[in-house]
């Protein structure tokens, strides 16, 4: 970073990346603004800076105290370790210490012993239960998908789609099956001790909104472009266990979306105006790859000009949208993911090329279509717009 970049940096003020302070008056101070960032997206804290973005600069003796300050906070007061770099800038006769931090790859972080840090806009506070849990699922330390779900056992089970599922998988005879079930259903990590696991009871579950009621996919067809309104023509909660809710979703889509005739004959059904294996993509991957430490739901938005499939949770850190694009893809949710490709109906392969027949299909149909990560708003955004002139 040079002069201008740091000046430009401090016109543009304080935010979740960026963090001023004059200095710091201990190293647990300094520690704990480092674990912020290192549990968050990483960022730059320029120290000899006031809150409203007045240089104040730092002596020579400070720089040198600041700078064994990082070195020993990183390696004896952050748990586990990171590493940061610092770098000093002089504007004018006034020094500026830049301590960039970058994102961390093994959270949670912890300082001083005892707190895990995370920032929250320009501000930082400590690591709420629920946070804690999404930072352990950034690391691979966790999943959420395997966690039992209290009060559940046996009885939740659709055996039905339990029995498909089995034949499906192994080619054998659900009644020759030589184990207790139990046995089979830990070993397939959808039970742990007595009770289901989440992916257990949302994938084979026979009503899994009665033990997580937040797990379901609002589904809203507006009148105009916004959903401020209060009139619409269409609206769902969809329930019931994840084949159910995907045969729900896509029915809801196609019945809400206009069929075209295009070079058709004129008594023929019509092709649906947005291709529907790009929108069967789209609602799938809502389901498979959301963030389900998030007690929040999926939800299915047609508005006049276009169509939003929005699913809780942003990105995983180190996947990026082009990334993505490419067919990258990082497994939130790996017991789910192994499952689906087994599960009758659904059309999950669990290779990461749906999003590349997205863009395909949209692509051949002249559908323009946005994928949008909201790191704020803990959402992604899937929108296809609609050609109202068609």
């Amino acid at each position: 970073m040079d002069t201008l970049e740091l000046i430009e940096l401090i016109e543009k003020g304080e935010d979740s990346k960026t963090q001023f302070k004059e200095r710091f008056d201990s190293i647990d101070s300094l520690a704990a603004e480092i674990c912020a960032f290192s549990n968050s997206n990483g960022g730059n804290i320029l120290v000899g800076v006031s809150d409203d973005g007045g240089i104040i600069g730092l002596l020579i003796e400070d720089v040198k105290k600041l700078n064994q300050w990082a070195s020993n906070a990183c390696s004896q007061k952050i748990d586990p370790q990171v590493s940061v770099t610092t770098q000093t800038i002089k504007y004018m006769d006034k020094i500026v210490m830049v301590i960039n931090v970058p994102m961390g790859t093994n959270k949670p972080y912890m300082a001083n012993g005892k707190d895990i840090w995370v920032k929250v806009g320009s501000d930082k506070r400590r690591a709420k239960r629920e946070e804690i849990q999404r930072l352990l699922q950034t690391s691979g330390h966790l999943y959420a998908d395997e966690m039992p779900v209290d009060d559940t056992n046996l009885s939740d089970l659709d055996f039905d789609l339990i029995k498909s599922f089995y034949e499906q998988r192994t080619g054998e005879k659900f009644e020759d099956l030589g184990i207790p079930i139990e046995k089979v259903m830990s070993n397939l990590k959808l039970m742990i001790n007595g009770k289901l696991t989440l992916v257990g009871l949302l994938v084979f579950g026979k009503k899994p909104q009665e033990k997580k009621p937040q797990f379901v996919i609002k589904a809203v067809s507006f009148y105009g472009d916004s959903p401020a309104g209060n009139e619409y023509r269409d609206s769902r909660d969809i329930g019931g266990n994840i084949p159910k809710m995907f045969d729900a979703g896509r029915s809801f889509l196609i019945n809400n979306l206009r069929k075209l005739q295009k070079d058709q004959h004129f008594d023929t059904a019509g092709i649906l105006e947005i291709p529907i294996m790009a929108l069967e993509e789209a609602l799938i991957n809502a389901i498979v790859h959301r963030n389900y430490f998030l007690s929040s739901n999926i939800r299915i938005f047609i508005f006049n000009n276009r169509v939003e499939i929005i699913s809780p949770g942003t990105l995983p850190d180190t996947v990026s949208i082009e990334s993505m694009k490419m067919g990258i893809h990082i497994e939130r949710n790996p017991i789910l993911v192994s499952l689906l490709k087994d599960v009758e109906g659904i059309p999950y392969r669990g290779i990461g090329t749906g999003v590349q027949r997205i863009i395909s299909e949209c692509k051949k149909a002249g559908t323009k279509v946005d994928f949008i990560n909201e790191t704020e708003a803990e959402q992604f955004r899937v929108i296809f717009h609609r050609n109202i002139e068609k």
